[in-house]
């Protein structure tokens, strides 16, 4: 399930977007290592992360206030 960024504040969204960062490097090199169990994580990491970059985007445009 989709998560909802819309109701975040600007400052929590770069939070959340530094967290995921994070969490995406780490499962990177797991896999590499192989010690990755759910291979497809990966790639709802890498479309949440387009996800938050996309609101946060919109707030530097001025589409969201």
């Amino acid at each position: 399930m989709r998560d909802s960024f819309n109701d975040l504040t600007y400052e929590e969204l770069l939070n959340k977007r530094e967290e995921l960062k994070k969490k995406y490097l780490n499962l990177r090199f797991d896999a590499v290592m192989g010690h990755v169990e759910n291979r497809l994580e990966k790639r709802t990491l890498r479309r949440k992360l387009a996800r938050l970059n996309t609101v946060i985007h919109e707030y530097s445009l001025g589409i969201r206030k």
